[in-house]
């Protein structure tokens, strides 16, 4: 477009200037927000990928249906990784999630119409599965329903986001703008004003000007006519103290990234990619962020696939969240040697610690205890005394 094209550009057909015209159209870009939930949904979903669901019949570790059910194959099209990526994702963006049962295998509802009674059950209808809508009604205790918070986090993330992303983009067209080479040709421009002669004037100076303006030439050059003046009105040649830098709009993405970590309660550091501290980052993500959602996931399969007596009795399900963690070896030698000493560890459960396979021999389920411990009750004179 040439300059003089460019500047009627902003004129209506009636000649008049509008605002609307005239300045930038600001379009919120969404993919900075899209990234950083995107990120976290991977980092939570990825953390539960790695707790085993233990299932325990009266008290004692066994690996039962439920147990293939949750650690292996939810159902047929689904591996437990990418149905838990599944349901996390479901519980970011849309706040609840609902699982139903159909031939002992577990399916994540796409769409449902839930209706809520205070005396009564639940009911679900319009339950659709992929490209299957169900015909049928589901009560609560039909189905497994997962709700994230009381009210809808992503709301409000989106509400913050249209503001501040307009903001984003007005900042890369301010960089832009202060950035870009703007001159000024200053001459003798009376002739006739009709349209083949201005053609002729852009094809001159725009033929010119591209080349000098390539940053891929190793040299150019400019004929100026005699009676031209050019001059350089770019924000860094006009005295300008602060130009628009490319880190002020890092900052605002940054500022962005920030928002949805405190929003998820994920550390901002891991939300990043920071490596300091990641010990106390790992510890604060486990309590604040992990530990919940696997608590709402337990509740909801112990209450809806064992009874009550079954769960007093001890028959439950467990997540083990200490597998989120990668520790060393000799790190946890010293904790596990004190552990087996008391009695509160196995070898197998040692072993199962480690991420090995349990030695199927009874002496490896038994507990033992160091000497070096007596009962208080025996010690003479009740004062504790030398072993």
């Amino acid at each position: 477009m040439g300059l003089f094209n460019w500047v009627k550009s902003f004129f209506g057909r009636d000649g008049t200037l509008t605002l609307s015209e005239c300045f930038f159209e600001l379009g919120v870009d969404f993919y900075y927000k899209r990234l950083a939930v995107e990120t976290c949904i991977d980092l939570i979903a990825n953390s539960l990928t790695r707790c085993e669901f233990q299932t325990f019949e009266k008290g004692k570790s066994v690996r039962s249906e439920n147990y293939y059910l949750l650690n292996v194959q939810p159902n047929k099209n689904q591996n437990a990784s990418q149905f838990m990526h599944s349901l996390v994702s479901k519980l970011v963006f849309n706040n609840e999630c609902l699982v139903i049962m159909q031939d002992d295998q577990l399916y994540m509802a796409d769409d449902f119409n839930r209706k809520e009674f205070v005396m009564r059950e639940n009911f679900y209808d319009g339950v659709t599965v992929g490209d299957l809508t169900f015909d049928k009604t589901f009560r609560e205790s039909d189905v497994l329903y997962f709700r994230l918070n009381d009210k809808n986090i992503m709301r409000a993330i989106d509400g913050m986001y249209d503001s501040f992303g307009k903001l984003i983009t007005s900042s890369m067209n301010y960089y832009k703008r202060k950035n870009n080479k703007r001159l000024l040709i200053k001459g003798d421009f009376l002739r006739a004003q009709d349209d083949e002669t201005q053609k002729q004037i852009d094809a001159m100076f725009e033929g010119q000007l591209k080349n000098w303006f390539d940053p891929d030439k190793q040299g150019s050059a400019f004929q100026l006519q005699d009676g031209y003046v050019l001059e350089d009105m770019s924000d860094g040649n006009q005295g300008a103290s602060v130009n628009g830098s490319s880190r002020d709009i890092a900052a605002l993405v940054d500022d962005i990234f920030n928002y949805i970590a405190m929003a998820f309660h994920v550390p901002r550091g891991l939300l990043k990619g920071d490596v300091v501290d990641i010990e106390k980052q790992i510890d604060g993500f486990l309590m604040f962020c992990i530990n919940p959602i696997a608590e709402l996931i337990v509740d909801e399969f112990n209450r809806k696939m064992y009874s009550k007596d079954e769960y007093l009795e001890r028959t439950y399900l467990k997540i083990d969240t200490t597998k989120i963690k990668v520790i060393d070896i000799t790190d946890l030698a010293p904790s596990v040697d004190k552990l087996f000493a008391v009695g509160g560890l196995s070898i197998n459960d040692i072993l199962e610690l480690l991420g090995k396979e349990p030695i199927n021999e009874k002496w490896a389920d038994e507990r033992y205890v160091t000497k070096n411990y007596s009962k208080a009750n025996e010690l003479e004179g009740g004062e504790l005394s030398g072993t």
